[in-house]
Formats: structure tokens, sequence, C-alpha cells
């Protein structure tokens, strides 16, 4: 492990991420990229590969989910359910950001299933673990959903299968795979069955550099300063990036839990300053007897499948070896 000062940098860390703090402790944040609206049958284009829309979470912390179905769905089949949770540190962006909306919308088309993203509070008005609680909350509202029968949403109810569903999410959205994970596995989850964790690029952090950090620290996607900034502003006031929200391999709460979590596909790519973390969290629950299946790009940069369409296809057809590598009583006959 390489040395835990930081490099010298001149970087103004809250304008590199368009922030600008104000006095109360709030955010100001200036869009950096544009925001689209969902768009269901009566309103997608005809070139939509999938169709969306907003879905009310929780009124009194303004949560919704967006929800994404494939254009065109197998007949006669129930599709699997994907909970997604987007990137941007825990205090950026949303799920109407342009390439967060876009990439739903593939992901549903190819795996394909139902994708519901979701809009969690964002920090530092709302530290974690307010994210995680979010989290856990819209796993609870499709379990409200399984139980609905007629009455529940109607996507949702003309084509789940219930049985056959995954926590994903990539960076920011990676971290709550996990936290939210084991917290879920306690839960009285009735007919949702949460079969595998997908942590794409999972944004962890800690005290002392990595060899990766150091040699990235420059990085134009996650520059350290950005890198130490954002923990800062998510992390509960007072906690260091050692706390177990940051950097799980170095204890907490649930330590004795981990062993339980479902398969997990860790992906990442060598170019991203937070590899050897990603890393570090494949070997550290593998050693707990989870079953793992590890895709480290050779190359690459945190959030290229974002940027790259060939990255993106690796991501898609990752996600998708995965998900029909999980045997589903129901992804067949309706």
């Amino acid at each position: 492990m390489a040395d835990s000062a930081p490099p010298s940098s001149s970087m103004d860390a809250y304008k590199s991420l368009g922030l600008v703090p104000n006095p109360d402790g709030s955010l100001t944040r200036r869009s950096l990229s544009p925001s689209v609206p969902a768009a269901d049958e009566t309103a997608a284009a005809d070139t939509a590969v999938a169709f969306s829309k907003d879905v009310l979470l929780n009124p009194a912390t303004g949560t919704f989910l967006r929800l994404y179905r494939p254009r065109v769905v197998p007949p006669n089949t129930k599709i699997p359910v994907l909970l997604h949770f987007h990137g941007g540190g825990f205090v950026l962006f949303s799920v109407s950001t342009m390439p967060f909306h876009e990439s739903c919308c593939c992901i549903a088309a190819k795996i394909p299933a139902l994708v519901l993203s979701l809009e969690y509070r964002l920090a530092p008005e709302h530290r974690l673990p307010a994210a995680y609680e979010d989290a856990v909350e819209a796993v609870m509202w499709v379990r409200s959903q399984a139980a609905a029968g007629v009455g529940g949403e109607p996507w949702l109810r003309e084509y789940a299968d219930f049985s056959d569903c995954y926590l994903m999410g990539s960076s920011a959205g990676g971290n709550m795979v996990y936290h939210a994970g084991v917290r879920l596995l306690d839960a009285d989850l009735g007919a949702v069955k949460i079969q595998g964790l997908i942590l794409n690029e999972a944004y962890f952090g800690g005290v002392k550099r990595t060899e990766s950090e150091l040699r990235l620290a420059d990085d134009k996607i996650v520059p350290l300063p950005a890198n130490d900034l954002l923990w800062l502003l998510a992390l509960p006031e007072g906690a260091d990036r050692d706390h177990e929200y940051s950097n799980p391999m170095a204890g907490g709460s649930h330590q004795e839990k981990i062993g339980r979590l479902q398969k997990c596909l860790v992906r990442g790519y060598s170019g991203d300053p937070l590899v050897d973390r990603q890393r570090m969290f494949a070997e550290m629950v593998e050693a707990r007897g989870v079953h793992v299946v590890t895709k480290f790009v050779d190359g690459g940069h945190h959030g290229a499948e974002l940027f790259d369409p060939a990255q993106a296809e690796a991501l898609y057809n990752d996600v998708k070896d995965f998900i029909h590598s999980t045997p589903s009583t129901s992804r067949s006959t309706m």
C-alpha cells in the first residue's frame, strides 16, 4: 500500500466538479450533462429501444424510480428486474442525467430486463447512509408490487419476474449495491428474490492511498483532490475515509453478514484510479465464501462505458451473461 499523503495540487476540487458551496452547507450544482425526461409508449421516439416513466417512491424525501422496459418484450415471458443506482460520488447527477438515462434504456433492451433506476438523496444535504436507506426502501417497494397483484404498477405486474431480481450500480451506485445488499440479508422480501449483485467500477475509498490512486492522481475523471472532496461531502460529519461506508475492507458493523451475500459481478478498468480498491473488495467478499465473477478490463477509465460504445457493449454483455448464468424458475413461461 502506498503512502497516505495526497499529492500536492492546485486544483479547485469544487470547481472541477461543477459545485459551489453555500453558506448553509448545501451545494449549488452546475449541470455537467443535460437532463432528459422519461418517455413512455405515448412519448418515445420511433427509434427508442426502451420506454420509461417515473414513479414516486417517497413523497416525504422526494425520491422516485424511473422505470424502463424494452420496446420489445419476448412473448409469454417474465423478465428480470434490475434495481439500478447511478454514479456521481453520492453528490452529483440524477436518473435523468442523459448518459445514465441512455445507459438504462440500453440495459433494459439488451438483457432484456425491467430496470428501476433510483433517484436517491444526494450529499451533503443528505449524508450517508441516506442513499443506502433509499435503496432499501426501493427494494421494499418492489416487494409491495410483488404482493399487489392486479392493483400493482402495470409494467411490473405484466413483465416482472420477482424471483429474478438484481441490484446493479456503477461508481457510487456500486458502493450502494454492497451496502444495500448487506442490509437486506435479514429483511422479509416476500416473493422478491435477489439473485445477484452487480458492482461496476464501484466507488470505495480509504485513508492510505493505493498504487492506482497515486499512479492516476491527475486522472481526468476522478482526480485525487476531487475524490477526496466527494468523500468529505458524503460521509457522516467527522468521519474519515476508513469509515465502513467508504472502506468496508477496514471492518464495520456488517462483517459477519458478508459471507451470506448473493453472487457478485465485480467489474473495473485498469485505467481507473479506484481499480485497486475494487480488486480488494472482490478479494474480501470471495474470501468470505461469496461466489464472485470478476471482469477487470485492460485500459479504459472510470465511467468508460458512458463515453465509449465498445465499452458499453462489453458491460451489457457481462451483465447479460451474469444474469443468464442464474437459473430462473419463471424466465421462460408466464
